[in-house]
């Protein structure tokens, strides 16, 4: 038995999210179905994080089992193959440590959030990114989104259907960038909350259109009430970028 580590970029647009569900297909189905088209066998992939429908991912680290003799380059080459009736591609396939897991030995897990902020409207990134067409000061959502950085109470931008233990958590960086037409909000941490990130962008565009400013943000998350913050960003905006590893 081989434990394999993979990298997968996948368009979450198709799925109901990583994790098997009965309502749709997912990204987890879809990769424990090539392995078993592959050699047969039937395996439990394992993610870094289990992304929601239609959040896409550049950079999702899966672990999984095989018993097969077989090798990494074979098994990246042979499940790609078996994926390609479906937007999932592994990048890189590795053989690791059976002690190694995707999500249990994560120190850090990375999203980016992109926005299209023009006019016109979307022809190619059309599920790709939020199209918003009013103008956004990039700049102002950058220094609203630095209080956020630290260990805090995330109540204000947590999902009510949010199932962690408690609303504390790190961020240990946040930051907004214009590149051209595109604002990218990225955002690091050790864990999330459900929704977190979302709804902190979706609170972010009421600073950058001018409708709040950094102290209402502030207040905003001093309140630890999601009825305090604005309201969550569409999934299609949302990327899992990448995981670090001790």
């Amino acid at each position: 038995m081989t434990r394999y580590k993979l990298v997968v970029e996948y368009h979450g647009g198709d799925f109901v999210g990583w994790q098997r569900q009965d309502n749709g297909p997912s990204v987890q189905a879809s990769i424990e179905q090539a392995v078993a088209d592959f050699c047969g066998e039937t395996v439990v992939a394992s993610a870094s994080g289990r992304t929601d429908a239609g959040v896409h991912a550049l950079g999702q680290v899966v672990t999984l089992d095989i018993s097969k003799d077989t090798d990494a380059n074979t098994v990246c080459k042979a499940l790609n193959a078996h994926l390609r009736d479906v937007r999932v591609a592994v990048l890189q396939a590795d053989a690791v440590a059976e002690d190694f897991h995707a999500r249990f030995s994560a120190t850090g897990r990375r999203y980016r959030y992109r926005i299209v902020n023009r006019r016109a409207p979307l022809a190619l990134d059309e599920g790709l990114a939020w199209f918003v067409p009013v103008p956004l000061d990039a700049d102002a959502m950058h220094v609203a989104a630095q209080c956020l950085v630290g260990h805090h109470d995330f109540s204000s931008f947590r999902a009510s259907q949010c199932q962690a233990n408690s609303p504390m958590k790190t961020l240990d960086e946040i930051s907004v960038a214009r590149h051209g037409e595109d604002i990218h909000i990225t955002v690091a941490a050790k864990s999330f909350l459900h929704h977190q990130v979302r709804n902190i962008v979706g609170t972010l565009k009421l600073v950058g259109e001018g409708k709040w400013n950094s102290d209402d943000f502030r207040a905003a998350l001093e309140a630890c009430d999601r009825s305090a913050a604005g309201p969550t960003a569409p999934a299609h905006g949302l990327y899992f970028v990448g995981v670090t590893f001790e």
